[in-house]
């Protein structure tokens, strides 16, 4: 059956044509902004399979187009004709293509149920997409700006850990994160509320190791996962927007799984073996390689980093690292964070970052 309503046909082609540019505009962020294959796979999927679902009525509703007497071509708020960043142009695109199958899904149950259905299907997967590409939008990341991470663990400490904390941050340290595996949660929550207000105290960014709860309790600026920690997605639920997620990686895969999560910075490791976290294995240079031609949120190289080392990981492309004995177990903290950041800070060059 054809449609009658020549009106009615014209709405589905300009709502066909917005839902597939839609499409291709968070399309084109998955390939050229995150460079996720997979991503940009099931967007094309998608597009493909809405072409396919709208062949019933698209050939006549091409036909019935009338741009010239379209009211709405010269109707547009404000809003439409600016974009603030890359963050607004996606979340733009996603809210367009919602509204657009909808229409489509509304008016083609009128000749083509078939075709409304398949078209709703398409929607929910939409949504869910949507909601991944959200995910990986950071307007404002801390992490952009972090290259020496002191990872603060008592055992690993020569003197009292607050102490050992301060004086990593005299020596340069621009992020503390506190480690304790063994510590019950109400003394590790005490311990958190300091640890946080030496850090604000000093401008620094402060993590909470393993413990989202404990991160919102206390006020840290965010929380690092490992692989068998809760899932980054189901953390920014519990911490907002406003808190980083880390989250450990040992592979490219978990690099790109922790993009699509969300993540706000990786730890990439472990770079070198480490008597603090002893490993099977060793991810090593080949790994830190990948992250720094491909991910494109911060990254820190992990385990066994020493300054005696460090120019190893920088030979990688990565920009910043985490350390905990190398900094935390010398009798001078504040000379072995110093040094550190002496050399990351004299291999970064601003002119080279984009």
């Amino acid at each position: 059956m054809q449609f009658s309503n020549s009106s009615v046909l014209r709405l589905l082609d300009a709502n066909a044509n917005r839902a597939r540019e839609a499409l291709r505009v968070m399309e084109d962020y998955a390939r050229f902004v995150l460079d996720d294959d997979l991503l940009c796979g099931r967007l094309k999927e998608i597009r493909h399979e809405l072409i396919e679902s709208t062949q019933v009525f698209i050939q006549q509703s091409i036909m019935c187009r009338d741009t010239p007497g379209d009211v709405g071509t010269d109707n547009k708020t404000a809003s439409e004709l600016s974009r603030e960043d890359i963050g607004h142009v996606v979340t733009a695109a996603g809210k367009r293509l919602g509204e657009a199958l909808r229409c489509l899904e509304e008016f083609a149950k009128i000749d083509h149920p078939a075709a409304a259905g398949r078209i709703e299907g398409i929607r929910y997967r939409c949504y869910d997409i949507e909601q991944v590409l959200a995910r990986t939008l950071h307007p404002q990341n801390r992490m952009d700006g972090v290259r020496l991470c002191v990872l603060i663990t008592e055992s690993a400490c020569r003197r009292p850990w607050l102490e050992v904390a301060q004086d990593a941050i005299g020596g340069g340290a621009d992020c503390l994160q506190l480690r304790e595996k063994e510590l019950d949660g109400k003394t590790l929550l005490r311990r958190a509320i300091e640890f946080v207000k030496v850090c604000r105290r000093h401008g620094v960014v402060s993590i909470i190791n393993d413990r989202p709860d404990v991160a919102a309790l206390a006020g840290a600026d965010g929380v690092h996962l490992g692989q068998e920690d809760l899932p980054a997605a189901e953390v920014r639920k519990l911490l907002g927007n406003d808190k980083i997620i880390g989250i450990s990686t040992h592979n490219i895969e978990q690099a790109r799984q922790a993009v699509r999560d969300g993540a706000d910075y990786i730890g990439v490791g472990p770079f070198f073996k480490s008597t603090t976290k002893p490993r099977d294995f060793v991810a090593g240079p080949e790994y830190a390689r990948q992250v720094a031609a491909e991910i494109r949120i911060p990254a820190l190289a992990i385990a066994g980093i020493t300054p005696a080392n460090v120019d190893q990981v920088l030979e990688c492309g990565l920009k910043a690292v985490a350390v905990t004995s190398a900094v935390t177990g010398c009798d001078d903290v504040r000379k072995a964070a110093f040094e550190l950041k002496s050399k990351l800070a004299r291999a970064y060059n601003p002119a080279k970052e984009t």
